[in-house]
């Protein structure tokens, strides 16, 4: 079934963020449908972190609106702890808590902050921790671990709070080239599962096998949206053109 004829899960309608007179997102508008994978790109600085960002409730916004699941999430009454438990994201630096084994890691959110029962989650994070390969590594320090181990434990912590859409922004950054497969394996699995997505990264063969939609950054303004094939293959502006020359597409 197409995607686009699912429900529309998350709905950018005209956002723009500032920083101090600086515009970072200029008038962003995006659909993005259950089940879909969206991958952002762009050249460094034209906001593609900064909107998955504003879209987990990280960065203010100035004026637009973002829906998820047809509620608002701009304005002061917004429940962002309850929220980021729908809105998954995991980042390029793994952010697990150097004092804590990777199964600590996993329950704290699911236990301390969704009040579920021990037995379940350890169930879950045991399966979890299975399909990505790292079963033996629940008891270890992420000291003991390499990069693309912390990042996969770090996307397993996300998806134990049963999350309804992932961000991943660069999360393959700050990895040794040997260690991106690991971690990009996973997520086209999550994709392949029918994992709603949005994912911001450099990796460009990547982004083609997982996108159904290719969305295009540059100056904070959306210069094109369209299916991987058409974009790699013919993009419709000359500035994404321009920026595929750089990959040698």
């Amino acid at each position: 079934m197409n995607k686009e004829n699912h429900q529309v899960l998350l709905e950018i309608k005209d956002l723009h963020k500032e920083y101090d007179t600086r515009t970072v997102l200029d008038g962003i508008h995006l659909r993005v449908h259950k089940g879909e994978v969206i991958v952002v790109l762009g050249p460094s600085g034209c906001g593609k972190s900064t909107l998955l960002r504003c879209l987990n409730g990280l960065e203010s916004i100035q004026g637009g609106d973002i829906q998820f699941d047809g509620e608002s999430l701009v304005g002061s009454n917004v429940d962002w702890q309850k929220t980021r438990q729908k809105i998954g994201m995991v980042f390029q630096n793994y952010d697990l808590f150097p004092h804590m084994t990777v199964i600590e890691n996993i329950l704290l959110g699911p236990i301390k902050v969704q009040k579920r029962e021990k037995k379940e989650v350890m169930e879950q994070a045991a399966q979890l921790l299975e399909k990505v390969g790292l079963s033996d590594r629940k008891d270890s320090y992420p000291r003991q671990l390499s990069g693309g181990q912390k990042q996969r434990i770090a996307i397993v912590r996300a998806l134990c709070m049963n999350p309804e859409i992932m961000l991943f922004d660069e999360v393959t950054a700050a990895l040794d080239p040997e260690m991106v497969r690991e971690v990009l394996d996973v997520i086209l699995g999550l994709a392949k599962q029918g994992m709603t997505m949005m994912i911001v990264t450099h990796e460009m063969g990547f982004a083609q096998a997982v996108a159904d939609r290719i969305l295009f950054i540059d100056e904070g303004r959306v210069c094109e949206i369209s299916e991987p094939k058409e974009f790699f293959t013919n993009p419709k502006t000359e500035r994404a053109q321009q920026f595929l020359n750089i990959f040698q597409f």
